[in-house]
């Protein structure tokens, strides 16, 4: 037997589990655009640890863990007050794959560690402000910045050191790093390629083996216009290949706005697994921003919470901790979806499911 089957998860992964049932839970929003509200320099990205780094560090969210606590601590304060139960941390870019643009490899365990640690401090500040309310850390694992299918599909034209044991290396290294941080669970999302997301869900069991701990995992899409991944899957069929993973929900974020996004949902009600979406603020406009307003955003979301279709909320690019107020306060009125109960069978899937 596989040493992650004799894993229990702690008392706060555990109530995580137990309210899914009971409760809509809130996630927080983003953490790209909190940022960029600060307006920050390059000496901010840099702070004193970094201050001779030979690359620029502008864009590397990631690092402000290490060289601006303060906001990233803000940020996450901000969001629990709006009304989030789930606060994700500042970690989606720190692997490996994805730092190598900032010649970063090297602090991927003190980044990822440091990300977990600055939302536990702010959750566990925050319950004992507020013994009422429970909240619990997300460890952020983003899709890296390459394709395993397309490495697989087009070989000549990728980095052919980019390979499945590279990437489970990289992703094993983050996860491992996230919980001995002490997240409650691990978020696995923005996901565009299947393979990526089946390596991340095996290594985020290896993470767990090592580190002696099993924290719940979500896994989250982000489809094209087509209602398909970028790699081609349909959802039913992302679904299929990611069952055996047996994560806590699978969902949806990113992509479109909440609107565009409610017949995937729908599609989503077939799932054995509890449903999550956190979508953007509308689409972009011209300049790469987010207009739609929080009571805009709420409205559009009204009728998929209204209808029992989600067990976790939240936000993804534009949104603010504005939006989650609003957000928070709708899905305060309405009761969870309802987890079907499956009897076992074998699904098998390609692009779509057999």
């Amino acid at each position: 037997m596989c040493l992650f089957e004799n894993l229990e998860y702690n008392s706060r992964s555990k109530e995580l589990v137990d309210r899914v049932s009971k409760e809509i839970i809130v996630l927080d929003g983003a953490m790209g655009t909190m940022i960029q509200q600060y307006t920050l320099t390059e000496a901010d990205f840099r702070g004193s640890m970094f201050a001779d780094w030979p690359l620029t560090l502008s864009g590397c969210n990631d690092v402000l863990c290490l060289t601006r606590p303060d906001i990233i601590g803000e940020i996450h304060r901000a969001y629990l007050e709006a009304g989030a139960s789930i606060i994700t941390t500042n970690s989606f870019n720190s692997n490996a794959v994805s730092l190598a643009d900032y010649g970063l490899e090297q602090y991927v365990a003190e980044l990822n560690k440091r990300a977990a640690l600055l939302a536990r401090g702010a959750a566990d500040s925050f319950m004992a402000a507020n013994p009422d309310k429970g909240c619990w850390v997300a460890g952020s694992v983003g899709p890296t910045s390459k394709s395993l299918t397309m490495q697989l599909a087009v070989p000549e034209q990728g980095n052919r050191a980019f390979s499945w044991d590279v990437l489970e290396e990289t992703y094993t290294r983050q996860i491992k790093a996230l919980i001995n941080g002490g997240v409650d669970l691990v978020i696995i999302e923005t996901i565009f390629d299947t393979l990526n997301a089946k390596c991340a869900a095996y290594s985020a069991r290896r993470a767990m083996e090592a580190c002696g701990r099993k924290v719940p995992v979500i896994l989250s899409v982000t489809l094209t216009e087509s209602g398909r991944t970028l790699s081609g899957q349909t959802l039913g069929a992302f679904v299929a290949t990611l069952a055996p993973f047996e994560p806590l929900a699978i969902g949806l974020n990113c992509g479109f706005g909440a609107a565009a996004m409610a017949r995937h949902v729908n599609e989503l009600q077939k799932s054995p697994f509890a449903v999550s979406l956190y979508p953007n603020a509308g689409l972009p406009n011209a300049l790469g921003g987010y207009d739609e307003l929080p009571e805009t955003m709420g409205g559009d979301l009204r009728p998929m919470l209204a209808g029992g279709m989600l067990n976790f909320v939240g936000g993804c690019c534009g949104t603010t901790p504005e939006h989650i107020s609003v957000i928070a306060a709708i899905a305060r009125q309405y009761k969870p979806r309802k987890l079907p109960v499956c009897e076992a069978e074998m699904v098998l899937a390609g692009l779509e499911p057999k």
